[in-house]
């Protein structure tokens, strides 16, 4: 049956057959979900975050339940670069989607090895994690600033031969400042928002929930201050971007893309309901059908104030 609608969406040079992207920490690397779902279905996949070499994450409890989220400080654990492009690359292109590498560094050194690297890789795009709360250096030293994003990015942009998305935190008074900071650097699209920093307690216990003592919060409880950041942000840059936090649904991603989001990535719905990403697609579209929308491109930025 011919499509009545158009979900597709290009991204900094990737098309994508729709905005619906499974976000970096929450997917791994698609095995575990591709046992419920094709993950064909999916616009994109953004793996969990890689550093240079393998990393083991941050001490246990790592995951907390909050109310209408959760939090966690898994810390960035990983198999490492080289082992993603050996033993992941291939089983993602099993699958019709694009491939984002999210990639970390401790010191702009590394930044700039870890985008030498992708850039040699079947990747389709490469995301800068300049914003996980839960490492002590490298992301959130740089993130934090818009000087540390314009010195990492701009160094990165050089060596860099795929698309290049930079993921920024909510972490700061100002994320328009950051996200001007990328672009100006030579980013191609920006995505937002990260986790932000909480932290849960055991009152009988007087101790902290997690080993980290922080951890990053999402969920539903964000998507009012990521709805809120992808709108300011989108007004304040020309590049792309990618609204992230708190989507449930498919009504919850077309509020997105009227915010300014030109595609969405859904994370911690899929640990509640590992159909989410399908769901929401499909709710995409019904609404589009319903509504009389012909074209994603339609709702990008079209709230009306």
């Amino acid at each position: 049956m011919e499509k009545k609608v158009d979900l597709s969406v290009n991204i900094a040079g990737i098309s994508l057959k729709n905005p619906v992207i499974a976000a970096s920490g929450t997917f791994g690397f698609g095995r575990e979900y591709s046992s419920y779902f094709d993950l064909s279905r999916l616009g994109g996949i953004a793996v969990k975050g890689l550093t240079l070499r393998p990393r083991k994450g941050n001490p246990p409890p790592r995951i907390a339940e909050t109310p209408a989220g959760i939090l966690n400080s898994v810390g960035l654990q990983n198999p490492g670069v080289h082992a993603f492009i050996r033993d992941e690359i291939p089983f993602l292109r099993r699958y019709d989607t694009a491939i984002i590498a999210n990639a970390s560094g401790n010191t702009v050194e590394e930044y700039e090895e870890m985008v030498r690297i992708l850039s040699d890789a079947d990747v389709d795009a490469i995301e800068l994690n300049l914003s996980c709360p839960n490492v002590k250096e490298g992301c959130m030293v740089f993130g934090s600033s818009a000087s540390g994003i314009a010195q990492v990015v701009s160094r990165a942009r050089k060596l860099c031969r795929k698309p290049l998305i930079v993921k920024l935190t909510p972490n700061v008074t100002d994320i328009c400042e950051l996200a001007r900071a990328a672009e100006a650097a030579g980013a191609d699209a920006v995505s937002l928002i990260n986790t932000l920093l909480g932290m849960a307690i055991d009152a009988r216990t007087r101790r902290p929930v997690l080993g980290n003592i922080t951890g990053g919060l999402s969920g539903p409880a964000v998507k009012p201050i990521a709805l809120r950041m992808v709108y300011e942000v989108s007004r304040a840059v020309k590049i792309p971007v990618i609204g992230m936090g708190g989507i449930t649904t498919g009504t919850d991603v077309v509020e997105f893309l009227l915010a300014g989001a030109s595609a969405v990535m859904i994370g911690t719905a899929g640990f509640v309901n590992p159909y989410a990403w399908v769901e929401a697609i499909d709710g995409l579209e019904t609404y589009m059908l319903e509504n009389g929308v012909r074209s994603v491109s339609e709702l990008i930025g079209g709230l009306i104030v």
